[in-house]
This record gives C-alpha cells, sequence and structure tokens, in this order.
C-alpha cells in the first residue's frame, strides 16, 4: 500500500537551515565544486553544529513523541548536495536522534522542484533565490535570518505570523503602499465583510491547525500567534477572514506600527515569518525570523 502524507504536517528544510555547513560552503565559494566535494567526504564522520532552524525542528518532532500527534509531523530533507556528499548530513541527522529518513539531494541544482512533489506546507532554507522559487509555485517558503534565542525548556511551539503578504495576499499592502495609510483604513473599513485572498502561508497555518484539534487547549504542543502592524478599524477584516477559513489563532497582537521586536519576545515565539525583511532583522535578536519575499516588498531585480 503506497505511503501517504494525508494528515500530517510536513515540513521540507535545507541542509543548511538544519545544520551549520559554513565551513564546507567557504570551501565551495572558495575553491568550487571539485574541493567541497572533496572536502564533505573526508569530513563526513566529523558531526555538524546545528544550523538556525535546529532547535524548531527537533520542536516540531517532538510532537509525534505525544500521544495526540503520534506520526502526525513529517520533516523531509531537501539540499543541494549530492547522496555521496550529503551522507556527512545524514550522519549528523543519526548523530542527534532526528527522526528524519526521506530526503532530496539535488547533485549541485536547486532542490526547489521537489517541495510539491513531496506535498510539504513549507519550505525553510538559508538560499533566498530557492525560497523566491518556491513561493512563486504557490507554496509557503521562508529564508531563515537568524536563530534567535529559542527557549528549550518550554516544550511548547510557539510560530508567529505576519499578516499580509503571508498569511494573507498582499491586496490590502498594495492600496497602503500606492495610496497610504489613510487610504488603507478606509479601504479595510469598507471591506471589512469581504474576506482576504488567501496568503502563501495559509495552508501551513490550517496544518498546524488541524494538529492543534487533535488536543485539549491546556495541552497543546502549539501556539500560534498573528502579530501584525494593522491597528483598529483595519483589525475587523483580519478577524472575519480567519473566522470564514475556520482556523482558530491563539494570540493576536494589532500593533499599528510598532516594532514587533519585544512582542515576539514577550510571545516567547519559535519562529516569525514577514515579508519585510526590516522586520525580519529587527525581530532577529529575539526570535528565529524566516523572510518571506513575496508580495508588492518584495519585486524582483531589474536585472532579472
Amino acid at each position: 500500500m503506497p505511503v501517504s502524507f494525508d494528515g500530517k504536517l510536513v515540513v521540507a528544510i535545507s541542509s543548511r537551515a538544519l545544520f551549520d555547513l559554513s565551513d564546507s560552503h567557504q570551501v565551495f565559494e572558495r575553491e568550487g565544486l571539485d574541493a567541497f566535494q572533496d572536502y564533505q567526504v573526508a569530513h563526513e564522520d566529523d558531526v555538524l553544529a546545528p544550523g538556525d532552524a535546529f532547535a524548531l525542528v527537533k520542536k516540531l518532532l517532538a510532537i509525534n513523541e505525544m500521544e495526540e500527534g503520534r506520526g502526525r509531523v513529517e520533516v523531509i530533507l531537501l539540499s543541494r548536495n549530492s547522496s555521496d556528499t550529503g551522507l556527512r548530513v545524514f550522519n549528523s541527522i543519526e548523530h542527534y536522534g532526528l527522526p528524519i529518513t526521506r530526503a532530496a539531494f539535488a547533485g549541485g541544482q536547486s532542490p526547489h522542484r521537489y517541495v510539491p512533489a513531496f506535498g510539504a506546507h513549507v519550505f525553510l532554507s538559508t538560499d533566498a533565490e530557492d525560497v523566491r522559487q518556491v513561493l512563486e509555485a504557490g507554496f509557503a517558503a521562508a529564508t531563515i535570518l537568524s536563530r534567535g534565542k529559542m527557549d528549550p525548556k518550554d516544550p511548547t511551539l510557539r510560530i508567529a505570523f505576519d499578516g499580509d503578504a503571508v498569511l494573507f495576499s498582499d491586496e490590502s499592502e498594495q492600496v497602503f503602499q500606492s495610496d497610504g495609510l489613510e487610504a488603507f483604513a478606509a479601504n479595510e473599513k469598507s471591506a471589512a465583510r469581504q474576506p482576504l485572498s488567501d496568503g502563501p502561508f495559509r495552508g501551513f497555518l490550517e496544518a498546524l491547525h488541524q494538529i492543534q484539534r487533535e488536543f485539549s487547549p491546556q495541552h497543546c504542543p502549539i501556539r500560534t500567534a498573528l502579530v501584525t502592524a494593522r491597528s483598529a478599524p483595519a483589525h475587523e477584516r483580519v478577524v472575519r477572514t480567519l473566522r470564514s477559513w475556520g482556523i482558530r489563532i491563539d494570540e493576536s497582537l494589532f500593533l499599528g506600527g510598532l516594532p514587533k521586536g519585544e512582542f515576539l519576545r514577550a510571545f516567547g515565539a519559535d519562529v516569525f515569518f514577514d515579508d519585510q525583511q526590516g522586520h525580519c532583522e529587527s525581530a532577529s535578536p529575539h526570535v528565529a525570523a524566516g523572510h518571506v519575499p513575496h508580495g508588492i516588498s518584495n519585486p524582483r531585480p531589474e536585472s532579472e
């Protein structure tokens, strides 16, 4: 009988997000592919240090150890390595006892095309171009910028999302950038009962919500938050959109343009997804920040 990921949260992650591969990457940048391959083979028994998303992956996989969450999370490795040079990565996975058994080694090419093949709900990488290509294909993806300060003593996985261009489309952000704050507020008030279109992370949020429903609120290992620059009256459309999706989000912070970093620290976020690079950089001292290069705030360079 074929294996199915139905009912699972599927997370795809690059080897450089999971482990610190800075040493071998420097060899590649300095000396080229052949030297990189030789280096990886020569060091394949050397355990890699954890990367920026390592602690996040550990918390995700820990959900499988709970009775209500058993078998609900699948983490898949996507790597530009070949299977030969990727042996060091799998040796490190085994060393840390991570239950990751599926992988795609793309042999120097971008592995982004395997995201839909695996049915992944999100792709986490340190390569911004790979992330952009996944988003353009219609799937959630983020560039991990920083490990932040994850609290290993807190078993709860706390995930925070920006709204526009992340959970929702960037249709309202386009109004704000073209016509200003007053026009944005007026548009959101007049369209308060019209749900926003889907953003790239709706499916990921839905998959998290499906796992949350298996647990009692008092013992749920996942807690979500919306952390947005919106404020009243622009909050109503967001609330009604989530209601129309049938999704519960645990905490909602409408900050009216205040810096998000301290609020993310107060929430205890393990990761925060935002479409604006500046917000991610300001949040990075407090949390692992995932930049989502999507929407009007992230145009492709003209040279492309």
